[in-house]
C-alpha cells in the first residue's frame, strides 16, 4: 500500500470517474486504473463497483476512502512540521474562494501577500461554497475565504469582516437620487438574481423572499433573470434591465455613467465573510499572516472583525 493510491481512489471516490480522476492525478487512466486494483487486491475488498458512465464506491469502501483521506493528511502534517521547524511560512498555501468575494478581494491581497510574505504564494481556486468544502474536507485546498453561514461545523473560523448589501440600479432609474431604499420597496421592480450555486443569491433571496418563487414558474421568467457573475448582472442593469443587490465590494470605487448604488435603509442587510480551515491544518502562522494580509487591503464600506 502506498500513498499514492491512497491519493488514487480519494480521486475517484471524488470525481465518480476514473478518467477524471486520472486527469486529477496526472497520470494515465490505465496507470491509475492498475494501481487501484493492485489496492483492492492486497486488501482483499472491493472500494469501487464499476458500471456505467459513473463509478460508485462501496460501504467498506466509503470507510477506507475515509482513512485514506486522514492518512494522506497526516502524511503532508509531517512534511508541514519539518517546515516549519524552518519557517512557519515557508511553502505555497491554498487558498479557495467564493466567486461573489475573488474579483473584489483577490487582486489587493495577492499584492500584499507578495510583498510581506514572498516565501508563501497563495495557490488560488475560485468556487462555489459546497465545492471548497469538500476541498477543504479532502485536503486539497488549507483554507478558505466564504460567506456564512456554510454547512461544515468541523472546521475552524477566523472573522474577517462584515459587509452591507447595497441596491443597484440603471442611473435613470426613478429611485436613483434616493438615499437609501427599503427592501419593501423591490418588490416592485424586476430583480436580477445570480444562478442556483451561489451563496449570494441565497443572500439576496433572504432580503427580497417573494423573488424566491418566480424562478419556479412562468411569471418568473418575466419578474426575474438569472446571471452567471455580478459583473454580468451589473452590466445587465446598467442597460436597464432591471436591478439587483450586489455587495459593498463590488461597488466599483469611480462613478459610473450608467449605474447608481443606493444603500439599504435601516435594517441594513449584510453577510459575515470568514477565512475557514482544517482544524488539523498545522501552519496556523500562515493563517494569521493571510488574516493581516487581507486587513492590509482597502475594504472600503465594510466592518473589520477582529
Amino acid at each position: 500500500m502506498t500513498l499514492t493510491e491512497l491519493r488514487y481512489i480519494v480521486a475517484v471516490a471524488r470525481e465518480r470517474h476514473f478518467g477524471r480522476a486520472a486527469e486529477a492525478c496526472f497520470v494515465s487512466q490505465p496507470t491509475l486504473s492498475v494501481a487501484i486494483k493492485k489496492l483492492e487486491e492486497e486488501l482483499d475488498v472491493k472500494i469501487f463497483e464499476r458500471g456505467g458512465s459513473e463509478v460508485s464506491v462501496t460501504p467498506l469502501g466509503e470507510e477506507i476512502v475515509r482513512q485514506a483521506q486522514s492518512v494522506i493528511e497526516q502524511a503532508g502534517a509531517i512534511k508541514e512540521i519539518a517546515k516549519r521547524g524552518k519557517d512557519p511560512l515557508s511553502g505555497a498555501l491554498r487558498l479557495g474562494i467564493i466567486y461573489t468575494i475573488g474579483p473584489y478581494l483577490l487582486p489587493e491581497l495577492v499584492k500584499h501577500t507578495i510583498e510581506r510574505y514572498p516565501q508563501m504564494p497563495l495557490m488560488l481556486q475560485e468556487n462555489f461554497t459546497v465545492k471548497l468544502l469538500e476541498m477543504l474536507r479532502t485536503g486539497e485546498l488549507d483554507c478558505a475565504i466564504m460567506a456564512e453561514p456554510f454547512p461544515d461545523a468541523g472546521l475552524a473560523t477566523a472573522r474577517l469582516y462584515d459587509e452591507p448589501f447595497v441596491v443597484a440600479l440603471p442611473a435613470t432609474h426613478a429611485l436613483a437620487g434616493r438615499k437609501a431604499i427599503s427592501a419593501e420597496e423591490l418588490k416592485r421592480e424586476t430583480m436580477l438574481l445570480l444562478g442556483t450555486g451561489h451563496c449570494f443569491r441565497d443572500h439576496v433571496l433572504e432580503v427580497c423572499p417573494e423573488f424566491a418563487r418566480f424562478s419556479s414558474d412562468a411569471e418568473g421568467i418575466r419578474r426575474s433573470f438569472e446571471g452567471s457573475s455580478l459583473e454580468t448582472i451589473k452590466h445587465m442593469v446598467a442597460s436597464g434591465m432591471g436591478v439587483t443587490v450586489v455587495p459593498q465590494l463590488s461597488v466599483p470605487r469611480e462613478p459610473s455613467p450608467h449605474l447608481a448604488f443606493v444603500p439599504f435603509s435601516q435594517p441594513i442587510p449584510t453577510r459575515r465573510v470568514v477565512l475557514a480551515w482544517r482544524r488539523s491544518f498545522t501552519r496556523y502562522e500562515a493563517i494569521a499572516a493571510l488574516r493581516n494580509a487581507v486587513y492590509d487591503c482597502q475594504l472600503d464600506g465594510v466592518e473589520r472583525l477582529s
